[in-house]
This record gives C-alpha cells, structure tokens and sequence, in this order.
C-alpha cells in the first residue's frame, strides 16, 4: 500500500522485491507469505457485520492479488518465482502442495505462499507459521512497517520500550501484539526462531540472512 489509502503502490512492491532478490543472490532458499490488509481486511469487515467466513475469504483473495504483484516485479528482476495457493484457483496460481513447494525452493525458485491457510478464523501470521514448519524452514522473519517489538505503538507513545530478545512466552504473558498466540504457538512447539524487522530500512534483510542483530529475536 505504501504512503497511499488502498490498493498497491508500484515503487513499494519494487522496493520490498529489491530487498528479496538481493537475499536470493545470497543462496537463501526463500519462501514468501504475504497478507491482504492493503485491499480487503476481513476481520474489519466482519466487525461492521458482514459474515465472518465471507469476509475472510474475501481477504484469502485478497492474498492472491499481492502475491500475483509480487511474482511479476521478482520476475522482472530476474528471480524465478512460484505462487501457490491454499485455495484452488490454477488460473491464476498452482494449488499448495507441500512436496512440491519444497522442490520449488530446492531447484532455487521463490515460492509465493497465498490465501493463507485456506481456511477462515486463521490469520496471515498463522498461515506463515505453518508454512516455515512445513518446508522445514531455519527461521520466521516478519517483515513490517516497525523496525522490532515495542511494548506499545512507538507510533503512538515514542516513550515505548523496545525489546532487543523475548522468548515466545514473553509474546504471550505481556500481550504483545506483534503476532497472534495461535501463530507463536506453532513456532513455540516446532521450535523455530522469529525475528521481527522493519521493512522500511533497505539491507534489514540482508543483515538478517548474514547474521547480524537487527530488530526483535523472538525464541
């Protein structure tokens, strides 16, 4: 969405996929899991009385507009680029199938991950989740608008305290709203890191994939 209200605003898309090819040119096997909020967010629908399930499957599509976006400026910066959806609608997208994502990634090709988990009531946090434990991937990074985990909006309140490392109990005891409890409880018992970056500073994700402290670890 970039500095706009809606929709998807070019130089932004360019400048998130110049950060991935750049971590692609590393080696990295990369797998993507975007969410919709820029076009369509079901749970604000729902709470202005539209039917829960009908607003959440409008989001799932919503997932697939972004991931479509992606694909074509990763292609058009040379990187070979897969969407796979957890809906079927092979138009446009091949259905998930995890041993094939993994051959995906194996052969060096980004896998898109779309519609989040297919289901209605799962977040885009949970979706990447269960994505990172089923291609066996080394770590979460949740690329965001906030350069880590603060005890509050640092928007709202720039006295908010930012936390370098949590563990995931921490996430859950103090509420923190950086990702859902459903979302880090799947990494908790699959025992895979989370790192939480700013994806407004260029090179965080370099930095990260070389392994140097940049924004919240969450263990």
């Amino acid at each position: 969405m970039g500095p706009t209200e809606y929709g998807i605003h070019t130089p932004t898309v360019e400048s998130i996929c110049s950060q991935i090819a750049d971590i692609k040119q590393l080696g990295t096997e990369i797998g993507l899991v975007v969410g919709g909020g820029n076009i369509f967010r079901g749970m604000n629908a729902s709470e202005r009385g539209m039917d829960r399930v009908t607003a959440d499957n409008i989001g799932m599509m919503a997932t697939v507009m972004n991931a479509l976006a992606l694909m074509d400026t990763l292609e058009n910066m040379g990187i070979f680029t897969r969407v796979m959806s957890a809906v079927r609608i092979e138009a446009f997208a091949e259905p998930y199938i995890r041993r094939r994502a993994v051959r995906h990634m194996e052969k060096g090709r980004t896998v898109i991950f779309a519609a989040g988990t297919g289901n209605p009531y799962f977040s885009t946090d949970t979706a990447a989740s269960l994505r990172a434990m089923e291609v066996g991937a080394e770590i979460l990074i949740k690329a965001t608008n906030v350069d880590g985990v603060y005890s509050e909006d640092p928007k709202k309140n720039p006295d908010a305290e930012f936390f370098p490392r949590l563990t995931f109990m921490d996430v859950l005891t103090k509420e923190l709203k950086v990702i859902d409890s459903t979302a880090i409880s799947l990494l908790k018992d699959n025992g895979i890191p989370l790192r939480v970056i700013g994806l407004d500073t260029p090179g965080n994700l370099r930095r990260v994939v070389l392994g140097e402290d940049v924004g919240t670890l969450i263990t």
